[in-house]
């Protein structure tokens, strides 16, 4: 037993720092490890990994928040149709098997990591920005609408496979809201820890969590969550974008590998 719980501090201390540099959710980590390692049935294990998002997401907002990196204005909508959309999704996994989503979701968070190796992050969204610049004020309205829409479909996803949605959020309000890459970074946080809370309590109600290992990936997830942010933090918004890259690639083998073994 004593196994179990090295497993799971290392797995929350893995998923904490995923989540603090690039606000990716405990999902990509906890899920596949807990499975193959612990013999974990998947909804089990994609319950822990959502109570552990919470944690993990709430202690690195905490350190973007001291560093000035939150807006929530913007992102209000979107926060608040994400958590009706992870209560729905949470109901949807527990009548539907989720490993093909998780692969095709993988492939697709590789592409887009080794794109921003390519071309970092932050110089995309620079790009992209100036390119729709003039367009951007007559279509608030139009701006209000999509990020509800992603909103609703971001949660329904994080809640279905475990994730709270991190990236998802991140890429949204990056692209679409236009939000600096630690600004993004540090919103999307704030907005996982609550639809991770809506999946996580709805998960609880079909199936108990155990909640020693819980515990054990919880203080994990703080710990590595706290460092990561930090770090994330002191850096310029060139390297963060470039460990964007890197970090997407990491996760996407991780998703693919979890799509196979679920």
């Amino acid at each position: 037993m004593i196994s179990f719980y090295i497993i799971s501090i290392i797995a929350g201390w893995g998923a904490g720092v995923v989540t603090g540099i690039i606000g990716a959710s405990a999902a990509v980590v906890i899920v596949p490890v807990f499975i193959a390692f612990l013999n974990m049935p998947a909804f089990e294990a994609i319950g822990i990994s959502l109570a552990t998002d919470v944690v993990a997401s709430l202690v690195a907002a905490n350190t973007y928040r001291k560093n000035g990196n939150i807006d929530l204005k913007s992102g209000i909508q979107m926060a608040i149709s994400a958590i009706f959309g992870a209560i729905i999704g949470s109901w949807l996994s527990s009548f539907v098997p989720s490993a093909g989503l998780g692969g095709f979701t993988g492939i697709a968070i590789l592409l887009i990591g080794f794109s921003f190796i390519k071309k970092p992050l932050n110089e995309r969204i620079k790009n992209f920005q100036e390119k729709y610049n003039s367009s951007s004020s007559n279509n608030s309205v139009k701006t209000y609408i999509i990020s509800i829409f992603w909103g609703l479909l971001i949660g329904i996803i994080a809640g279905f496979v475990g994730a709270g949605g991190g990236v998802m959020i991140l890429l949204i309000l990056a692209f679409v809201l236009r939000y600096r890459i630690h600004v993004a970074i540090g919103t999307s946080v704030l907005i996982m820890a609550f639809t991770a809370l809506s999946g996580a309590i709805t998960h609880a109600l079909y199936a108990p969590i155990p909640w020693d290992l819980l515990i054990f990936c919880v203080v994990g997830a703080a710990i590595g969550s706290k460092m990561a942010a930090l770090f994330a933090n002191m850096a310029s918004e060139e390297k963060l974008g470039k460990i964007a890259g890197f970090a997407f690639i990491f996760l996407g083998m991780l998703t693919v590998i979890d799509g196979f073994i679920s």
